[in-house]
């Protein structure tokens, strides 16, 4: 069973950090962290691969604009490894989400919805979840 964090309500304004540490599984397919209003209007979608069809483990960042997806962001090199403990900083500006990654790797994705408040976040997937902190 995978663990699944969802929060609702919040208030994550540019300036904000997001702190997910947790544990990934050893079988591990793919787990995300979702940023949005909902479920349907995702901000930021950051999803770690480990067996993907086109380019096997692999970093995949996407918005969701009213349930519709937009175009994948990938990026090939994917320093999380299966069974490995690790530490992910996503970090809100105006108009840009920073991942920091545990081998001090950033992925930058655009806000492409211009989304200044980040009221949902949700963890879900292939990840044992250890700690989570918004600073």
């Amino acid at each position: 069973f995978s663990q699944e964090l969802e929060l609702k309500n919040v208030n994550l304004r540019p300036g904000d950090k997001l702190k997910v540490k947790g544990e990934i599984l050893h079988d591990a397919e793919r787990f995300q962290i979702d940023l949005g209003l909902d479920s349907e209007d995702l901000a930021l979608h950051f999803n770690p691969r480990f067996h993907d069809d086109a380019d096997g483990a692999v970093l995949v960042c996407n918005s969701k604009t009213a349930g519709c997806w937009g175009d994948e962001k990938r990026e090939i090199h994917n320093p999380l490894l299966r069974g490995s403990e690790v530490k992910i900083v996503l970090k809100l500006s105006e108009d840009v989400f920073e991942v920091e990654l545990p081998d001090g790797q950033e992925m930058q994705f655009p806000n492409r919805a211009d989304m200044n408040v980040i009221t949902y976040i949700r963890v879900v997937g292939d990840f044992k979840l250890t700690s989570f902190k918004i600073c």
